[in-house]
């Protein structure tokens, strides 16, 4: 009976072996070769910011997760979420019984428009076949393009960078500690919208919660795998990011007195009110922020529109502006208080121009230009016309099919100026969204270790060099997680953002209970947002997995 239990032992041992083994050699997305498939295929996925197959996209992915054994036997750690506009996000949970430590893998799927690949759009979503046509029509590059493709190095396609390839390392991480077991969870996250407004994440945050309070967790890093960004074609080297760069769109509403283009003295056209704040905000270093060594880029105008909706000898009188600013230890109700300053400078200096121009031609001034808050007009407007009257008029906005949050918060400031046209002359200053806070962990104790070991890990494996940058240069979702600020801070962006709470909102209050510190480690590429938009094949198939995957069990280790 004794040898019959050892015989039966022994047996369950070498079954779980051989069981463990055939795992590890049916892998599905872990050698580099597996990994290029795994990346050709969810790139075909074609996933443009609020398009169909940006609906579709988690759909399929969720089909592909639920291949792996893992979820098979746990399939309610795979989920669909409602996010926005009938679009879903996706969190794969692979848990350890004996932990409570949590890796979040945070990710995006959609990407930018593909009309600038021209004849090759069609090809803009499959890598392999896109690089080869390259090949076949390099007069159609720039000479640095040029140089890249001919090395053979580079992999082509949109969404291949930006940032489809962070998405199936991730996917590779999942299925090797399902398979090894590893003793720490990982959260994969993959989103939608982050090109647009990171709605994605923005509806993401309370779902972290739950499934942190569900499931026991205890979130210990935000592991982001955005591709890391060349500074100029020549530049070769790789970074890791401790944090993101915050971007927040100041906007304006110009409103003057309309008249005839016979009687041009008669009225004061918008363009010409827009016109000094323009000039004021280009470039104005008084935003610049230097922190760490890294300096924010300067400000600068994105859109500059006329209000009027068809062609007349009318002159325009109601004009709009967004400026975009980069932030990285300001709030937003900083940032505003910069920009009513500006703003004022920008008015006196038209003032003074304007009573010249009418001295010089002998007519008398329809009044100054004056600088008013988007909360100043609301309470005006609020109460000259009535709750109701306001509520009226924002329904009506938000009722018009094709207009984004940047368009009706401007279209809303438009129709109150319209019912309050005793406040014109004017400038009308608000916030537009999106709102990308700026993060950083630089100083975390865990982030640096993170930091010297990838370093180390890098050049010691593959002599790679790697550079800590402070703040990732480009948007990310990691804006929307330990987040550091106070209601303060955040008060003058929700009292002049006309459709906060209405089509747009942050979960400030949430995302402060998501305290653990940031990471960025991704593949190296360049040109994103661009039809020359590429990946490095030995980074991103061979060199980065491998950094993520040590970077985990050092961190199994903590």
């Amino acid at each position: 009976m004794e040898l019959f239990k050892k015989v039966n032992i022994f047996l369950e041992l070498e079954q779980n072996i051989r069981r463990f083994y055939d795992l590890k050699t049916q892998t599905r997305w872990q050698t580099p070769d597996q990994l290029r498939i795994l990346l050709d295929e969810l790139v075909s996925w074609k996933s443009v910011t609020l398009t169909e197959g940006e609906r579709e996209f988690p759909i399929k992915l969720q089909a592909k997760l639920q291949d792996l054994e893992y979820f098979g036997e746990n399939p309610t750690y795979l989920e669909l979420h409602d996010a926005d506009m009938r679009r879903k996000f996706l969190t794969a949970l692979y848990k350890h019984p004996d932990a409570t430590e949590t890796i979040v893998l945070i990710s995006h799927f959609d990407t930018v428009n593909t009309e600038e690949y021209g004849d090759f759009e069609a090809l803009a979503t499959h890598p392999e076949e896109l690089t080869k046509v390259w090949m076949e029509n390099q007069a159609k590059l720039p000479h640095d393009v040029l140089e890249d493709l001919n090395t053979g190095e580079y992999l082509f396609g949109r969404g291949a960078m930006d940032m489809k390839m962070g998405l199936v390392l991730h996917m590779r991480l999942i299925e090797k500690a399902s398979i090894e077991q590893w003793p720490i969870n990982l959260l994969l996250l993959t989103v939608p919208d982050e090109e647009v407004n990171s709605s994605g994440m923005r509806c993401a945050v309370p779902t972290l919660l739950e499934i942190q309070k569900t499931h026991h967790l205890s979130f210990k890093l935000f592991l982001n795998s955005e591709p890391v960004f060349s500074i100029n074609p020549k530049n070769h080297d790789f970074f890791i990011y401790s944090g993101t760069i915050g971007k927040i769109l100041g906007a304006a509403l110009f409103y003057g007195k309309e008249t005839h283009a016979g009687e041009p003295l008669s009225g004061l056209t918008s363009p010409y009110i827009a016109s000094f704040l323009t000039k004021e905000m280009e470039w104005n270093d008084s935003f610049v922020e230097n922190v760490m060594g890294e300096t924010t880029p300067l400000p600068l105008t994105l859109q500059q529109a006329d209000l009027s909706l068809a062609y007349s000898t009318q002159t325009p009188y109601r004009s709009s502006a967004l400026y975009n600013i980069f932030v990285m230890k300001r709030s937003a109700s900083e940032v505003f208080d910069i920009y009513e300053q500006v703003a004022n400078r920008a008015v006196q200096k038209l003032n003074q121009d304007y009573e010249e121009k009418c001295k010089r031609f002998n007519v008398n001034p329809i009044g100054k230009v004056k600088v008013v808050k988007y909360k100043d007009l609301l309470e005006y407007a609020m109460k000259k016309l009535g709750e109701a009257a306001i509520a009226e008029i924002k329904a009506d906005i938000y009722y018009q099919d094709g207009l984004d949050d940047r368009e009706k918060s401007l279209r809303i400031v438009d129709k109150l100026m319209i019912h309050c046209q005793e406040l014109a002359p004017a400038i009308v200053i608000l916030f537009a969204p999106p709102y990308y806070p700026a993060v950083n962990s630089s100083e975390n104790e865990l982030v640096k270790k993170c930091v010297d070991f990838v370093s180390e890990t890098a050049m010691a494996k593959f002599h790679l060099p790697i550079k800590q940058v402070h703040y990732f240069n480009g948007i990310c979702d990691l804006s929307y997680v330990n987040y550091e600020g106070t209601e303060e801070g955040w008060s003058a962006f929700e009292e002049n953002t006309p459709v906060w709470m209405d089509t747009y909102s942050i979960p400030f209050p949430e995302m402060q209970q998501l305290n653990a510190p940031v990471l960025n480690v991704g593949p190296f590429g360049k040109d994103a947002h661009k039809r020359s938009e590429r990946l490095h094949i030995k980074n991103a198939f061979e060199q980065t997995p491998i950094l993520l995957e040590e970077l985990i069990r050092m961190l199994m280790e903590e």
